[in-house]
C-alpha cells in the first residue's frame, strides 16, 4: 500500500469514536490489537526497538536517513494534529513512513508482517484507543487490555487473515464462548449469553452465525480461545 493511500485511510478515521461501532465491534477490536502488539513486538526485536514498543514509529529503526517527500511530510504532520493521544500519533506516522519507505525499498521491509495494518483496521472499526488513569491498561471501548511486555507474543501463533468477513463473524451482542471438536475437524460453534439467555449458533460456509440446537450443551466439544476461533474463522475465510 502506497503512502498516499495510508493518508487517505488515516484520514477517514473519526478520531471522536465511533461509541456505537466500537461496542458493536469490540470483539474484532480485541483481536486487531493483539495481532497489532504481536506484530510490533516482531518487528521490535528484528530492529532492536523494545524498549519504544507498543506504540512506535519503527521506520527510523529500520532506515535512520529516511524521509517522507515534503508534500507527504506535511500532509502527515496535518494530519497528526488531529489526533489527541501521542501513541496515536506515533503510530500513525509509521504506518504512513513505512508505507511510503516500502514505495521505495521493498527489500528494507521484506520478511516480515506489515506491523500497522491490524491497527489501522482497527482505527476504521470503531475509532481510537486510550489509556486508563494508571496508563497501564489500553482502553478499547467496552474492554480493557493490558499489554505486557513483548516478549510474550514472540512465541504466538498470528492471526494472518484479517478482512471484513472473518472481523464480522467475530462479533456479536453478550457473552461468548466457542467451542468445536478437539480435532478442529468439525464446526464452530458459539453461545451468546445475553441477560441469563443463552443463544447457541453454529458458523456457517458464508462465515455468518446461524441458529444451532446443541443437545446435551457443549458435550463433546472444547472451548476455544478467542484469538484461536479468529484463526479458525480466518482459515475458513481464507478457503472460501
Amino acid at each position: 500500500m502506497s503512502a498516499s493511500r495510508m493518508l487517505e485511510r488515516l484520514r477517514a478515521v473519526d478520531w471522536d469514536m465511533r461509541w456505537d461501532l466500537a461496542y458493536e465491534r469490540c470483539g474484532s477490536r480485541q483481536v486487531l490489537m493483539w495481532e497489532y502488539l504481536r506484530r510490533a513486538a516482531v518487528w521490535a526485536k528484528a530492529c532492536g526497538a523494545e524498549a519504544a514498543w507498543p506504540f512506535y514509529d519503527v521506520t527510523p529503526y529500520v532506515d535512520a536517513e529516511f524521509e517522507l517527500p515534503s508534500a507527504q511530510a506535511a500532509e502527515l504532520e496535518e494530519l497528526q494534529r488531529t489526533v489527541f493521544w501521542e501513541e496515536l500519533r506515533k503510530t500513525c506516522a509509521g504506518a504512513v513512513r513505512l508505507a511510503g519507505l516500502r514505495e521505495r525499498d521493498p527489500d528494507a521491509v521484506a520478511g516480515l508482517p506489515d506491523p500497522y495494518e491490524p491497527l489501522v483496521l482497527f482505527f476504521e472499526r470503531g475509532g481510537s484507543f486510550s489509556r486508563d488513569c494508571s496508563g497501564v491498561f489500553i482502553d478499547l471501548v467496552g474492554v480493557m487490555c493490558r499489554p505486557g511486555k513483548p516478549a510474550g507474543y514472540l512465541g504466538s501463533r498470528p492471526v494472518d487473515v484479517l478482512d471484513g468477513a472473518v472481523l464480522d463473524a467475530l462479533e456479536g451482542e453478550g457473552r461468548i464462548t466457542y467451542h468445536q471438536d478437539e480435532y478442529a475437524a468439525g464446526p464452530l460453534f458459539r453461545s451468546r449469553v445475553q441477560q441469563d439467555v443463552r443463544a447457541d449458533e453454529v458458523l456457517g460456509p458464508d462465515l455468518r452465525w446461524e441458529p444451532a440446537e446443541l443437545p446435551g450443551g457443549t458435550a463433546g466439544l472444547v472451548e476455544v480461545s478467542q484469538l484461536e476461533a479468529a484463526r479458525r474463522i480466518g482459515r475458513l475465510g481464507a478457503a472460501r
